[in-house]
């Protein structure tokens, strides 16, 4: 992809012109709004428009949906802002070209969906409007993750640059644009090394130094060091400027930055001095989050600085009374009658952009994945009905369900490489890949060679991303990856990668905020995205050994803080059931699926002499593992979720029966799943009966199944990992079962309890109801 970079005299008058459009559409809606981030909106604005007109990102501002058009993360997302000031003047520029010209290549496509115009500024920061933070759908899809929450953006941009080289998209470039605040949290440090060693050599920081944050004192004051101490440490290479806000410093840097030929292959990073609220009369810390006050002196000297230079023609100069939405609009209307005014200036920035945009290639050579079609659309991946007879455990063998995911991800792969060349999932794992069999993957399907790491320990054709202890950003890296979508009709097909993450459970928490932000962009993508797979492994008391700083009881709770509808949770017990949960749950248009697995190496039942349905049952999400009997006195109905609770259920049936204990024994595997199923059989398997006559038993927390708590006796009944209100400690997994109450023994005293206390369990419900008519 070729990119001259220039900037050259007449350049820089077009540009400092729209620097000035651009800090109006700044100023204005903030004041009107009362809220909003200024300070480091005016220090980037020579930077965003350098990048943007320079020819360094070769990128269609018409339709932001080109796959190999470059991307653009800003990570400092409460600067969101200078984006939308800067596309409502180039927005702007290409609608003013195409009303005196008639010519169509000025056109945004899907315009009245992604153009945003300076009337969209009236909505900043209301609902149905302009967020106020960055966020990547519609009017501003330019941007290519939502970001806001400091450090998310990092990794999110590296997600990026893997896909695109992974596709062997090379030429296509990622920026992000950050300031020094954004560079101290643990993810960007993470996201650092992570981008060198994977040699990310397509991605390249923009950092603004301003030295101030949001609190008082200079960042520098806590933070020693330089950009260059920051980045080249991790490997990174550096240039930068001191004169931040001066174009022709600007683009010869940018220039610099984008040089093509580095042997070491590694990611870059510019800096730019600048000072932070430039130009708007409020500077450092108070110019972060705080505009200044409505129609206030300073804010009027500020348009009367840009009326004197243009001969604006702004209303209600210099009053300090209500503002409404009548002036906020004819203020905002003042700064497009300038712009208008300037035919030059106009034509100048709609030809350049159309100029750029045209430069953004329609196909690439080094392209890998269109060479067979596209596989997402072929069933066959997850028609687990079909998949061979190697996929499947054997009776009697010890397999630990965590194998049955890997052997999963080596057969999706295995079937993507054979039938379509290339891989479906890229994957990575907190130096956890062989622990987590998450390697299944990268690795070979029977004799059959798999892809391997990724480089730089593996090639260019790896999946398994070398990551080391980087759980948060490898959460960010490959969600990100899972949202770029290279078809050439997004709108109807998603093709790029599904992703897989893995680590123990019990650190689920330190991916939540990357896959919130995912679930948030799915929520409203306009565009086909893609799935992740979030593997919480070695789950349960089950990681008995490891202690309970390694057990998964309440943290794989942030699993399900998500709303209904946005993640598919999967509890399998046992190995044949991992491969028919993933079929079906990838079958659904649910992005976000999480994988629940243990650790110990378990027996694989011999259903059909247990009398108990197949492991393809397990793809309903809830089937009877144990019925009524008929003729009997009914003891209840008792949903069980976990390894270790089903494996100790298992083993007491000949107890129950001799007992006479007549409990009917649902498996949930699935609480989102069986949502899915049809009226028919979710009232089958959950009775308005099993309602009132049920408990739970769950190897996790009891709130992580309160999905299956129908009523408050229910819970006094129900059998957890945290049964004493305490966290479990450890031992081997015989100790720690027992103390979880997880072993055969409390199991089956727990059913005892439940069958016999049926009807006093019953008639503290009627006493409820009978209170409630009162």
């Amino acid at each position: 992809m070729k990119r001259t970079i220039a900037c050259n005299t007449s350049d820089l008058a077009f540009w400092e012109k729209t620097a000035d459009l651009v800090d109006q559409f700044i100023d204005i809606p903030l004041n009107y709004r009362q809220s909003g981030h200024p300070g480091g909106s005016r220090s980037k604005v020579h930077m965003l428009l350098s990048l943007m007109l320079s020819g360094a990102m070769v990128w269609d501002i018409r339709d932001s949906d080109k796959p190999f058009g470059d991307k653009f993360v800003l990570g400092c997302g409460h600067t969101i802002p200078l984006v939308y000031a800067t596309l409502a003047v180039l927005n702007e520029a290409l609608r003013f070209a195409y009303q005196q010209t008639g010519d169509k290549k000025y056109l945004i496509k899907d315009e009245k969906n992604r153009a945003l115009y300076w009337e969209d500024l009236l909505g900043f920061r209301h609902r149905g409007g302009l967020s106020g933070h960055a966020e990547a759908n519609g009017k501003t899809s330019f941007l290519k993750a939502n970001t806001g929450p400091s450090g998310h953006g990092t990794p999110a941009a590296a997600g990026l640059a893997f896909a695109l080289k992974r596709a062997g998209a090379t030429d296509v470039q990622v920026f992000i644009m950050e300031g020094e605040g954004g560079l101290t949290p643990g993810a960007t440090h993470e996201t650092l090394n992570t981008a060198w060693g994977m040699a990310l050599d397509n991605l390249h920081f923009l950092v603004d130094w301003n030295d101030y944050g949001i609190d008082g004192h200079k960042t520098s004051d806590v933070l020693p060091g330089t950009p260059e101490d920051w980045f080249a440490p991790h490997g990174w290479r550096v240039c930068g400027t001191e004169n931040g806000s001066d174009f022709s410093s600007l683009t010869v840097e940018l220039k610099n930055l984008v040089h093509e030929g580095d042997q070491q292959r590694r990611p870059s990073m510019l800096w730019f001095k600048t000072r932070k609220g430039r130009g708007y009369l409020k500077y450092d810390a108070p110019s972060h989050g705080s505009p200044h006050a409505k129609n206030s002196e300073p804010y009027w000297n500020l348009r009367k600085e840009f009326a004197t230079k243009y001969g604006a023609k702004f209303v209600n100069v210099d009053a300090k009374g209500p503002a409404d939405e009548a002036e906020f609009r004819a203020n905002l209307e003042a700064v497009v009658q300038v712009m208008h005014a300037d035919r030059n200036l106009c034509m100048y920035l709609a030809n350049r952009l159309v100029e750029l945009g045209d430069a953004v290639p329609q196909s690439l050579a080094t392209y890998k994945l269109n060479s067979k079609g596209n596989p997402f659309t072929d069933p066959v991946f997850w028609d687990s009905k079909n998949y061979p007879d190697q996929m499947w455990g054997k009776v009697g063998q010890k397999l630990a369900n965590r194998a049955g995911m890997g052997a999963w991800g080596s057969y999706i792969n295995y079937l993507g490489k054979t039938k379509y060349n290339r891989p479906l999932f890229l994957a990575a794992s907190a130096d956890l890949s062989a622990s987590t069999n998450l390697w299944g993957f990268a690795n070979g399907w029977e004799k059959e060679s798999g892809y391997g790491w990724y480089e730089r320990v593996g090639t260019q054709d790896g999946v398994m991303a070398p990551t080391e202890i980087t759980e948060f950003s490898n959460a960010g890296i490959m969600s990100s990856v899972a949202t770029l979508n290279f078809s050439d009709k997004p709108k109807e097909e998603f093709d790029g990668f599904y992703t897989a993450v893995s680590t123990y459970a019990s650190f689920s928490y330190l991916k939540y905020g990357s896959m919130r932000l995912f679930s948030q962009f799915c929520q409203d993508a306009d565009n086909k995205v893609g799935k992740v797979l979030w593997v919480g492994a070695h789950t349960g008391p089950e990681t008995a050994d490891d202690s309970r700083t390694h057990f998964g009881i309440f943290s794989v709770g942030v699993h399900q803080l998500f709303p209904k509808g946005h993640i598919i949770n999967l509890f399998p017990w046992e190995y044949n059931e991992v491969p028919v949960l993933l079929a079906e749950a990838f079958k659904s248009s649910i992005p976000l699926i999480a994988l629940h697995v243990t650790r110990p190496e378990m027996e694989i039942p011999d259903r059909e002499k247990l009398g108990i349905p197949s492991h393809f049952e397990a793809a309903k999400g809830a089937y009877v593992l144990r019925p009524y009997a008929e003729g009997k006195p009914k003891g209840g109905t008792i949903f069980v979720q976990g390894t270790s609770v089903v494996y100790s259920i298992l083993s007491l049936l000949e107890t129950l029966e001799q007992e006479n204990l007549n409990v009917r024994i649902v498996c949930v595997t699935s609480t989102e799943l069986f949502a899915m199923q049809s009226e028919t059989y979710k009232n089958q398997v959950l009775t308005d009966a099993d309602r009132a006559d049920s408990t739970f038993f769950t190897t996790q927390a009891r709130r992580m199944m309160s999905a299956w708590a129908f009523n408050s006796i229910s819970e006094e009944y129900c059998l957890s990992s945290d049964h004493d209100d305490r966290w479990r400690t450890g031992g081997t997994l015989e100790e720690v079962l027992d103390e979880a109450h997880m072993s055969p023994t409390w199991v089956l005293q727990a059913i005892r309890r439940f069958a016999d206390d049926r009807t006093l369990r019953l008639a503290k419900l009627s006493q409820q109801l009978a209170s409630a008519n009162q």
